[in-house]
C-alpha cells in the first residue's frame, strides 16, 4: 500500500478534510464505545437466560473494559506497522465478528469471548481516533477538538442504555449486539477514503511483548480476583494467589519498563507533572462515570422494577444535555485554567452521588433524571479538559503514546472501580440484611403490625390458615432483602462520591503546574 499522509489528504480534499477525518474517526469510535453500556439494561434478561448471578453478569462490562484497556497498549505499535487506514478497517471488521458472536452466543463463555473481541478492537481504535483528531486541528483549536471528540466518545455510552432498552422491549436482548452493524459498515467505507496510510516498514518495529504480557497478566489477575472474591471468599487460596500474581506481575512490569530500551509504556511521561495529574484524574473520572452507567440502570430495574426501556429513557436527557455541554467546555478549556474547570466538574459529581446515596424505591423518575444531569455536568467539565491537558503537556512526537496512555488509564479506572464497587455492593447487601433481620423480633411493633396485616389479607383471600403465618414471614423476608439491597446500592453510590472527592487533589495540584 502506498503512503498517504495527512498533508497529502489535505491537498486532496482541502480544508474540509479535517472534518471528514473527524467524522470518520468519530463514527467508528462512537459506535464501538456505544457497546460499553447497551448491555447494562440487559443484565436481568441475560442473568435469567443463562442462570448466572450479578457478580458473573458484570463481567460483560468489566471484561469489556479490561479487554479495551489491553487493546490500547498495542494501538501505537499496530499503527507504526500497518498504518491508520489498515488498522482502522481491520479492527472494525473484527468488531463486527465479536458482535455477531455475542448476539448468537449459546452460552456465557461465547458471549464473554465476543465481548472480549469487541473490547480489544475498541481499545485499539479509540486512542488512534483521538490522536488523529488532535493532529488535524490547529493548535489554537485543539481544546475545542478534544471537546467534540469527548462529546462523541461519552455521548455514545450515555445513550447506550436507551437504545438497548428500545431493542429489548421490541425484540430481545440478543439484538442489542446487532445495533452497530450499519454504522460500523459505513465507518469502514469512510476509513478507506479518509484515513491516512503508510507503507509497510522493511524492518518490523520492535514491540515489548514481555511488558505487554506482564501488564495483561497483572490486570486480568486483579480483575478476576475482584470479580470472584465474594463468590470464592476473599481469604481463599485462589483469590490470594490471584492478588499475589497481580502484584508480582505489576512489579516485574515496572522494573522491565525501566530496563528495556523500547518500553511498551514510556514511563518517562509521568515525570511531567501535568500529564501525571491528568492521568490520575482520568483514572478517577473513568471509574466514576462508567461505573455509574452500570449502577443506575441495574438499581432502577432491580429496586424500582423499571423495564429496560424505562431504565434507558432515564439516562436520555443527560445524554442529550452533553450535546450542548461538551463543545462549550472544550472552548472554555482553551481560555480558562484547567484546574478551575476540573474542580467545578468534580464538585458536580460529588453532589450527584451524594444525592443518589439517598435514593430508594420511592424516588421519582424525574428526580433520577435530575441526578443524572449533575453527573453529565461533571463529565462535561472533566473529560475534554483531561484529554486536552494531557496532550498539551507533551511534545508532538509523544502525542500518539500519550493518547494511548491517557485512554488506557481511564479504562483501567473503569475496569478496576466497577469490580470494586460490585464487590462492595455484594458485601454491603448481606451486611444490611443481617442487621435488619436481627431487628425483626417480637419487640418490633412495626414488624408485628405488618405481619398481622399480611395475615389478614391472606385470610380474606381464602389462603389456608396453616400457611398464613409462613406466608407473612416470607413476605417480611422479601421486604427486608429489598431494603437491604437499597441500602447496599446507596453505599455503592456514596463510594463514587468518595472517589470524586479524592480526585480533587490532583485537580488542585494542576494549579501549581499551570503554564504561565
Amino acid at each position: 500500500m502506498s503512503s498517504v499522509s495527512i498533508d497529502d489528504l489535505f491537498e486532496r480534499y482541502g480544508p474540509a478534510y479535517r472534518w471528514l477525518a473527524f467524522v470518520t474517526c468519530m463514527l467508528g469510535a462512537m459506535t464501538m464505545v456505544l457497546t460499553q453500556t447497551t448491555v447494562n439494561v440487559a443484565f436481568p434478561a441475560i442473568m435469567g437466560a443463562f442462570g448466572i448471578g450479578r457478580d458473573q453478569a458484570q463481567w460483560l462490562s468489566s471484561g469489556f473494559f479490561a479487554a479495551m484497556t489491553a487493546g490500547m497498549l498495542v494501538s501505537a505499535w499496530l499503527i507504526s506497522v500497518f498504518g491508520e487506514r489498515t488498522v482502522y478497517v481491520v479492527c472494525l471488521a473484527l468488531f463486527l465478528g465479536g458482535s455477531a458472536a455475542s448476539g448468537i452466543a449459546p452460552n456465557t463463555e461465547t458471549l464473554m469471548a465476543g465481548r472480549f473481541l469487541q473490547g480489544v478492537t475498541a481499545g485499539i481504535i479509540q486512542p488512534m481516533a483521538m490522536a488523529l483528531t488532535f493532529k488535524v486541528f490547529p493548535p489554537d483549536r485543539r481544546g475545542t477538538a478534544m471537546g467534540l471528540f469527548s462529546m462523541g466518545i461519552v455521548f455514545a455510552p450515555a445513550m447506550g442504555p436507551t437504545l438497548g432498552g428500545v431493542v429489548i422491549d421490541l425484540f430481545n436482548w440478543r439484538y442489542i449486539f446487532f445495533l452497530t452493524v450499519p454504522t460500523i459498515t459505513l465507518a469502514m467505507i469512510m476509513g478507506v477514503f479518509f484515513m491516512p496510510s503508510s507503507s509497510r516498514p522493511k524492518k518490523l518495529p520492535s514491540f515489548d511483548f514481555a511488558g505487554f504480557s506482564l501488564v495483561c497478566l497483572s490486570l486480568f489477575c486483579l480483575i478476576f480476583a475482584l470479580g470472584s472474591g465474594n463468590r470464592e471468599g476473599w481469604s481463599s487460596n485462589e483469590i490470594l494467589l490471584l492478588f499475589t500474581f497481580s502484584l508480582i506481575s505489576l512489579a516485574a512490569f515496572i522494573a522491565w519498563e525501566l530496563y528495556t530500551p523500547r518500553p511498551l509504556m514510556n514511563l518517562a511521561l509521568f515525570r511531567n507533572a501535568r500529564f501525571t495529574s491528568a492521568a490520575i484524574l482520568g483514572f478517577c473520572v473513568g471509574g466514576v462515570f462508567l461505573t455509574s452507567t452500570f449502577l443506575i440502570p441495574v438499581f432502577v430495574q432491580s429496586i424500582q422494577g423499571y423495564t429496560p426501556l424505562r431504565a434507558g429513557l432515564l439516562l436520555m436527557p443527560g445524554g442529550l444535555f452533553l450535546l450542548l455541554l461538551f463543545p462549550i467546555s472544550g472552548r472554555i478549556s482553551d481560555s480558562l485554567p484547567a484546574h478551575v474547570i476540573l474542580i467545578g466538574g468534580l464538585i458536580a459529581f460529588i453532589l450527584a452521588f451524594i444525592q443518589l446515596s439517598a435514593a430508594d424505591v420511592n424516588t421519582p423518575f424525574w428526580t433520577f433524571v435530575y441526578f443524572t444531569l449533575y453527573i453529565r455536568v461533571g463529565l462535561g467539565f472533566t473529560m475534554p479538559v483531561i484529554n486536552a491537558t494531557a496532550l498539551k503537556a507533551l511534545e508532538s512526537d509523544q502525542i500518539n503514546q500519550g493518547s494511548g496512555m491517557i485512554n488506557f488509564i481511564r479504562m483501567l479506572g473503569a475496569a478496576i472501580w466497577l469490580n470494586l464497587v460490585v464487590a462492595f455492593l455484594d458485601i454491603r447487601v448481606p451486611f444490611h440484611s443481617g442487621a435488619l433481620t436481627a431487628s425483626q423480633t417480637a419487640a418490633n411493633d412495626t414488624s408485628q403490625e405488618m405481619l398481622s396485616a399480611v395475615i389478614g389479607v391472606l385470610s380474606e383471600a381464602g389462603v389456608a390458615e396453616p400457611i398464613q403465618a409462613p406466608g407473612a414471614l416470607h413476605y417480611l423476608g422479601q421486604v427486608v432483602y429489598a431494603q437491604a439491597s437499597t441500602l447496599g446500592f446507596q453505599d455503592a453510590f456514596l463510594s463514587l462520591a468518595v472517589l470524586a472527592t479524592v480526585a480533587l487533589v490532583p485537580a488542585w495540584y494542576l494549579s501549581r503546574t499551570e503554564k504561565r
